[in-house]
């Protein structure tokens, strides 16, 4: 049985609008592989009010209808009570202009959401890669700001990613780049998304690791990743799947540091930062993770320590981001 969770948060009342300065409010989209967030945030990055909603599988079927139903309805609920001048929203793949050229995760491909959207919302939309959002969020507000040079990299239904230098997000032209998820790390391995075999991301993405925790335990897909973390916490040595669930924990680190290793080698960055739903495994993977990069000969130029910082705006950050 497939299910959707929605949820709704109103996180000020009315004396803290106020305060926020009403005239630079901004409605930030998050749309990612399996969920679409959607919130109010003022010009210091505070979100006053969001509501999110989990994308099922049946609905990736009419996946177009889903999105603009979903925006439209909830953004034209914020208008009423708040003065927007502007959204902006964070999708997951390649845009340009106004359109979606390719989102493999969401399956779309030269989908024009910002032409969909405006014959019912009369307000500017602007779009962007959604790990380049949350990038300039971290960058803005959050983990990252005390660094000059950083690689952001969102880790859930896919990998995205971005490089920051002084402030500045890399330029590379027309297309956005920093696809970071499907640079290969098996010849011949996994068949992703995008058509290639052995992409990064079909080994080191959130997804990839709690289809494979599933898998272990016989759960389908209607176990959260809440729930799967709780039995993680819980389980112990002589559980009867401890010894391959710590094996799957190894091997997804594995993966994880020959991706992030491969990055460190060529832009040397002062810090990692890393967003997406691993934020809520972080006292499972992180220290490992670090470990891994530091004595596994893993890096050209050897460091002492590696400084990797989870997203202090959790999965909010492409939200944020988008209005930025």
């Amino acid at each position: 049985m497939l299910y959707d969770i929605i949820k709704t948060k109103k996180i000020v009342n009315s004396d803290d609008i106020q305060e926020s300065g009403e005239s630079s409010m901004k409605i930030g989209i998050d749309l990612g592989g399996s969920h679409i967030a959607i919130g109010v945030v003022d010009s210091k990055g505070k979100i006053l009010e969001k509501v999110e909603k989990r994308i099922t599988q049946a609905e990736k079927k009419n996946i177009k209808k889903v999105i603009e139903d979903y925006i439209i309805e909830k953004t034209l609920n914020f208008l009423e009570q708040y003065p927007i001048t502007e959204i902006g929203i964070a999708i997951p793949g390649t845009v340009k202009n106004q359109t979606i050229i390719k989102s493999v995760n969401l399956g779309l491909k030269d989908y024009m959401i910002v032409k969909k959207l405006q014959d019912k919302i009369k307000l500017p939309i602007k779009i962007r890669n959604d790990a380049k959002c949350a990038a300039l969020a971290e960058n803005t507000y959050g983990a990252l700001k005390s660094y000059h040079r950083s690689i952001f990299l969102t880790l859930g239904t896919g990998i995205g990613g971005a490089v920051i230098i002084h402030n500045e997000l890399l330029d590379t032209g027309d297309l956005p780049g920093c696809e970071f998820g499907h640079m290969l790390i098996e010849k011949n391995g996994n068949l992703c998304k995008c058509g290639k075999k052995g992409c990064w991301e079909t080994y080191a993405s959130m997804k990839a690791f709690k289809d494979n925790l599933r898998e272990i335990l016989d759960l389908d897909d209607r176990t959260s990743g809440k729930e799967l973390l709780d039995m993680l916490r819980k389980m112990d040595k002589d559980h009867p799947k401890s010894m391959q669930t710590n094996k799957l924990i190894e091997q997804y680190i594995d993966y994880l540091s020959i991706g992030i290793s491969n990055l460190m080698n060529i832009f040397e960055p002062e810090a990692i930062g890393i967003g997406g739903s691993f934020v809520f495994y972080e006292e499972i993977f992180l220290e490992k993770l670090k470990t891994k990069l530091v004595k596994d000969n893993l890096l050209f130029n050897e460091r002492k320590e590696v400084i990797i910082q989870t997203a202090i705006l959790d999965n909010d950050a492409g939200m944020i981001g988008a209005i930025l």
